[in-house]
């Protein structure tokens, strides 16, 4: 991603803000963006809130939407098998609609659209990468192989590791990433608590859960 947005983006008004939630109603759950993305040898896992829950094995809370990440350099392959859909390019409270490969390089996120409805489906983040090791956009010092932080429920729906989702949630720690939280670190084991207390430590100094872990 590039440090200064692409030009074209249009500025979403309070109105339009307020009228995604519709827009994402009908989005897909993991398992459906599973069943779409199954045969792809690009690694992907479902992220944010939903990873959560398939780590706990249940549904705890409602979502918004369902968010996956891949590799940056690899998207292409993930556009490829979502054919009759289109993605627009978000970031800053900004839409680039029918993204160009150029808008879609300098962002970070990107939004599964229906063309004949307008809803949105799927939030695909596009992360940096060095081949086969994932870097945290936060702190390009935290580096893991993707094998490592990919974990798989019992019917094969990858996620995130779970200490890696509660780093991403610290920065804003908003109510529902509270709640996450509270509920994610009894289930913890104590290497992924020693995890998540490095991690904060480094990416967030001082930060609040640190004390809980």
């Amino acid at each position: 991603m590039s440090s200064q947005l692409p030009a074209r983006g249009v500025l979403l008004s309070p109105a339009e803000i307020d009228a995604l939630d519709a827009r994402w109603s009908s989005c897909w759950t993991p398992a459906e963006v599973a069943r779409h993305l199954t045969g792809t040898t690009t690694p992907w896992y479902v992220a944010a809130g939903w990873a959560l829950d398939l780590f706990h094995g249940r549904q705890t809370r409602d979502h918004g939407d369902v968010e996956i990440a891949v590799p940056a350099a690899r998207f292409a392959d993930v556009r490829g098998r979502l054919p009759g859909y289109v993605f627009d390019a978000v970031g800053n409270g900004r839409i680039w609609e029918n993204a160009t490969e150029g808008e879609i390089a300098g962002t970070h996120q990107t939004w599964l659209r229906d063309p004949a409805t307008g809803d949105y489906l799927l939030d695909v983040f596009r992360e940096p990468h060095d081949g086969d090791t994932w870097i945290c956009r936060r702190d390009e010092t935290v580096r893991f192989p993707y094998r490592d932080i990919i974990h798989h429920t019992a019917d094969g729906i990858p996620y995130l590791a779970p200490e890696l989702v509660l780093l991403f949630k610290a920065k804003h720690a908003r109510r529902k990433d509270q709640a996450d939280f509270t509920a994610a670190v009894p289930r913890l084991s104590p290497a992924q608590r020693a995890t998540l207390s490095e991690l904060l430590a480094r990416v967030h100094p001082g930060h609040r859960w640190l004390s809980d872990l």
